[in-house]
């Protein structure tokens, strides 16, 4: 049992560091499509890994709107995976880094904190 609850911390150390990086990276201009580097500002709010941490589950943010280009920004980032994986996992001293799967994160909890940021922004004016 105690085998288990390891496997998940470092897990959970993995996934955060993982978020960590990948929201450098893309702050960074790691992501050189166009579609990416369109809709401004790029949120890594979460990463969850798989149980062997072959695969990744990115849930990313735009402070956008625009639906449109949060589609192409999110077919550009799906584009970029493969691209993004040997660097990430270079970074991260990782044997194999795993498969990324991009995820746009539409949770409440997220557009509540987007509302209040636009609402203080408007205040700000």
């Amino acid at each position: 049992m105690m085998a288990a609850g390891k496997d998940s911390s470092r897990r959970a150390r993995v996934a955060q560091a993982m978020r960590n990086h990948l929201a450098e990276m893309l702050v960074t201009g790691a992501v050189h499509d166009p579609r990416v580097n369109k809709v401004g500002l790029i949120g890594v709010n979460h990463v969850e890994l798989n149980q062997d941490m072959s695969g990744a589950r990115i849930w990313v943010s735009f402070i956008i709107e625009d639906e449109t280009l949060i589609a192409d920004a999110m077919r550009g980032l799906e584009a970029a995976a493969g691209f993004l994986r040997g660097p990430l996992g270079r970074r991260m001293n990782l044997k194999r880094a795993p498969q990324l799967r991009f995820v746009h994160d539409q949770s409440p909890e997220f557009l509540q904190r987007l509302a209040q940021i636009r609402e203080e922004d408007e205040r700000g004016r």
